[in-house]
């Protein structure tokens, strides 16, 4: 199939399609409000509200940023990202203790929980909004939006199971949870999760285990694009090896190029064609 042009509210999920547009939704993240407006427009989304906390030092963040967008099918909200070293630097400092999870199960980061916490409010408020008409409700974000799309979903499930959201789609995605808190969100998020990872994209493999995991359902993108649902462990790490391998003049920088949101538009438009 052809890369497609028009936003299909109505794909089906599990389909590449489907991640296709909701990760074109978490590039469109990154842009300034007036882009985010008119591109939502042309992609028949009526309705658009900005989700925006800026922080003081020392946060290390500094603001934390997010859309909503409603069509007649869906209603989209889009967790901002930040930039790889920034998110390494970050998440690889083991000075902050952990924070309650959503409904008091297990933890999270302490990073994570408080820039939800900035915006979820409106967030909650622009879903119950513009969800006018039965539309499903999508969450998705790259690298911190990742965690954040996924947080959020876990809190509005595990606290408001009637505001649930459909589906939640992240891209690059740290390391978000303990795993009892993972383990609830396998049960009240199942089969709503779909967690892609693009080959040696570094941010995933932080905050280092045993104290935070990964929800389930991993969507492997291996070093040529293709796209698995199961990846066995050794075939996993033989195919991680050949991506550091392609670049033989900077192997070392692999897990970074990777995790840009164009690298995984790039890898999912391969499985669409």
């Amino acid at each position: 199939m052809a890369v497609p042009v028009l936003f299909d509210q109505q794909a089906p999920d599990e389909s590449t399609e489907r991640a296709y547009w909701l990760a074109r939704a978490c590039d469109l993240a990154y842009k300034q409000r007036p882009v985010i407006e008119t591109q939502a427009t042309a992609w028949g989304f009526t309705a658009v509200r900005h989700h925006e906390t800026a922080f003081t030092p020392p946060f290390p963040l500094q603001d934390t940023q997010a859309y909503t967008m409603a069509g007649p099918h869906m209603v989209v909200t889009a967790f901002r990202g930040t930039e790889p070293v920034q998110i390494k630097d970050w998440l690889t400092d083991a000075s902050t203790p952990p924070a309650p999870g959503p409904a008091g199960i297990g933890y999270v980061h302490y990073g994570f929980a408080e820039a939800l916490a900035s915006i979820l409010p409106t967030v909650r408020a622009a879903v119950q909004e513009l969800r006018s008409d039965g539309q499903r409700v999508y969450f998705t974000g790259h690298s911190l939006g990742g965690a954040l799309a996924m947080l959020a979903a876990a809190r509005i499930a595990l606290e408001e199971p009637k505001l649930a959201a459909d589906g939640v789609y992240t891209f690059g995605q740290p390391r978000t949870c303990d795993r009892l808190l993972a383990a609830a969100c396998n049960k009240g998020l199942k089969d709503r999760v779909f967690r892609f990872v693009n080959n040696n994209d570094i941010v995933p493999t932080l905050p280092p285990e045993p104290a935070f995991t990964h929800v389930a359902a991993l969507r492997y993108l291996d070093h040529t694009g293709r796209l698995h649902t199961t990846v066995p462990a050794l075939a996993k790490l033989t195919d991680k090896t050949a991506g550091l391998t392609a670049d033989i003049f900077a192997p070392a920088s692999d897990g970074i190029r990777d995790h840009f949101m164009t690298s995984y538009l790039t890898a999912l438009e391969k499985n669409l064609n």
